[in-house]
Order: structure tokens, then sequence, then C-alpha cells
């Protein structure tokens, strides 16, 4: 009998050391976002606004206060149902994909530079252009393609495509039902191509300083991932075998208190 007590409290106490080996130390200072460190929060959206890129999907819609004259400007989509009404707002937007160039081709105006412009500038470059057929054009223009992805120790990862462009990568993480327990916080990755080159960054997002990042606000196609702490990456070698040894070890322990009343 001595011989199975000192097993089964062998046994309890390896349970005992697995727990507490590798459940998370989840401290205040790991796990809140945006702490206060005296940090002057300055940034500006105006600062970082994402610009048009290669093979990004433009919508652009032309309006004036005659609707007549901004028809050859505004092609109904091929993809619009036979029994539709000529009520334009109804009709399937065009769209026009960025070509390796930077042009889209619109009609009348033919090729038309945009990457490297702000939604704003192009929209201001294509009235100026317009005017020359219309008189005080309105131009509408948005992204079709916005798309960010957040991988790794979230509740949810996925690819988001978003109808704006202005999105923080807060806002990007709470998509994903945000972060796990597991993840790092501090040490978040940022992934984001510019000029066809990958650049990678990191945002620590305890910090309320990661306000002011110029990374803070979100490009086109960026990619976040939220690596898992070493809790996580130290039970991960342990395998299947982990819920096996803890329920025969639990087993033991009441088996041992009844054995001892």
């Amino acid at each position: 009998m001595q011989s199975i007590l000192k097993y089964g409290l062998s046994m309890g106490l390896f349970c005992a050391l697995i727990i507490i080996l590798f459940s998370s130390c989840g401290s205040r200072k790991k796990m809140v976002y945006l702490q206060n460190d005296s940090t002057q929060i300055n940034t500006l959206y105006d600062q970082y606004v994402p610009k048009i890129q290669v093979n990004d999907i433009l919508t652009v819609v032309v309006t004036a206060a005659d609707p007549k004259v901004t028809a050859p400007f505004n092609p109904i989509s091929s993809m619009s149902s036979g029994n539709m009404t000529q009520n334009t707002d109804l009709a399937l937007r065009p769209t026009y994909t960025v070509d390796n160039d930077g042009n889209i081709t619109l009609p009348m105006l033919g090729k038309t530079k945009v990457v490297g412009l702000t939604r704003i500038e192009a929209i201001e470059k294509i009235r100026f252009e317009l005017g020359k057929y219309i008189k005080d054009p309105g131009v509408n223009i948005n992204f079709n393609n916005f798309r960010v992805s957040v991988l790794g120790d979230v509740a949810r990862p996925g690819s988001f495509v978003l109808p704006s462009e202005r999105l923080t990568v807060l806002e990007a993480i709470s998509m994903a039902g945000d972060l796990t327990i597991r993840g790092v916080r501090e040490n978040v990755l940022l992934i984001r191509e510019v000029d066809g080159k990958k650049t990678m960054h990191r945002l620590d997002l305890t910090k309320q300083s990661t306000l002011n990042s110029p990374y803070y606000y979100l490009a086109q196609n960026d990619v976040i991932y939220v690596e898992p702490n070493q809790a996580q990456i130290n039970s991960s070698k342990l395998g299947a075998n982990t819920n096996i040894i803890i329920s025969i070890s639990s087993l033991l322990i009441t088996v041992i208190s009844i054995l001892t009343r």
C-alpha cells in the first residue's frame, strides 16, 4: 500500500509541476494593451494614408449635375442583370486594375497613372482630367481589394476584405477575435510590401507609444503574425500524451484520497 501511495504522490507531483510549468504566467505587464508610458500621442492618419499599388482594383464612379453627361464615363458592368432598370445605382460599378506601369484605363480618358497616389490624390487628378469634358465633375474612388491577413495566436485567423482603406492594427486584430491568452503582445510582426519588396516590422501592443508608429495604420495586403509565448511552444513538445498523463495522475490522486480516508 505504501508503494502505491508513494507512486501516486509522485505522479500527482509530476502533474502539478506540468501544470505550473506550462500554464501562462499572465502578468499584467505582458497582457494589457497600450499601457501608459507617458508618450504624447501625435499620430495623424493623413501621414500614413495607403498609396495605390500595382494590381490594386479600384472602383471609379463619375457624377455631375446632369447624369446624362456622365454615361460615357460610367459604363454599366456586363455582369448586370438583364432586367435591370436604368437606375445606375442598381448597376454593378465597373472596376479598374492598376497595370504594371501604374495606370488604369478609363473610358474617354484612356491611361491614367495612379500608382503611388493616395485615394484622394487620385480623385483630384481624375477630376482635373474630367473637367475637359464635364463641368464640375464629381469622382469617387474606392479600393475593391483592400485586404489584410491576421495569422498566428488569434481567435479567428484569416484574411479580411474591407470597404475602406482606413484600418489600424488593433482593428485588424479585433476582426480576428483578438489575441489568445498565449499570443505575444510585445512582438507582433507586420509584413508589408513596398515597391515590390517585402518589409518586416515589429510592434509592441503593450506600449502606448505604438499609437505613434508609422505601421499603426495598415496598408493593403498587410499581414499580421502573432507568435505564441514560450509556454505554448513548450507544451506543444509534449504532444497528445500530456492529457493522458494528467488524467492518469488525477485518477491516482482521487484513488489515494479514498484509500487514505
